[in-house]
């Protein structure tokens, strides 16, 4: 597991700020939202739109809960400082029923201060259910070369947020495909084409009840 964790220890720094997408068409009144605020990992960098593993829990979403729709707010290079920044905006614009918090990584790959990335992680939450939303939070692991203290402190930030406002929890986006060199592009960071269904399917296992 350490081996192939090795990825992280460059992994969405490099990446240039990018949207997943462009802009939002207005759905229908009936339409319940799912929002994803994510990092290059949700914003499926390096593969086509339509391939990431966001864009195939819409495809799913369609054909089990076609009364809801995904839109992916994720942005590549995305710290929780830029989540914490842009929620309140991105509430106001699409009203969504769920939100998906899967930020974090940025943080930890640049040793920033958990308490830190706590608090952005809270903010958003907080603003989440203030606009009667209901959360996912998503974690992330980091490689054990950032020490003990640090990987075992950045994990328990999301345990703790799921505990403390009562929200589910997926502990690790990559869990499913990380011990798989042949899951990641040539930049040894993202997940490639082919890895992303399972992605969707760990993450489904916690957004389905959330639909009901």
């Amino acid at each position: 597991m350490a081996a192939a964790l090795a990825w992280l220890a460059l992994a969405l720094l490099v990446t240039t700020p990018v949207r997943a997408s462009g802009p939002v068409k207005a759905a229908p009144a009936t339409t319940k939202t799912v929002l994803v605020m994510g990092d290059s990992l949700s914003a499926g960098f390096g593969i086509a739109a339509s391939q990431s593993w966001v864009s195939l829990t819409g495809v799913r979403m369609a054909k089990t809960n076609p009364d809801w729709r995904v839109v992916n707010a994720s942005i590549s290079g995305e710290t929780t400082s830029g989540g914490a920044a842009r929620i309140d905006a991105e509430l106001k614009r699409l009203h969504p029923q769920i939100v998906v918090i899967a930020l974090g990584a940025n943080d930890g790959l640049r040793g920033l201060p958990l308490a830190q990335t706590k608090a952005n992680l809270d903010r958003m939450i907080q603003a989440s259910k203030a606009a009667k939303a209901r959360v996912l939070l998503v974690g992330m692991h980091m490689p054990p070369n950032y020490g003990r203290d640090y990987t075992q402190g950045f994990a328990a930030n999301y345990t703790a947020l799921a505990k403390q406002h009562a929200v589910p929890l997926v502990p690790f986006l990559l869990e499913p495909i990380v011990a798989d060199r042949a899951n990641f592009q040539e930049d040894n960071m993202h997940p490639v084409a082919s890895a992303q269904p399972a992605i969707r399917d760990h993450v489904w296992k916690a957004l389905a009840p959330l639909l009901k």
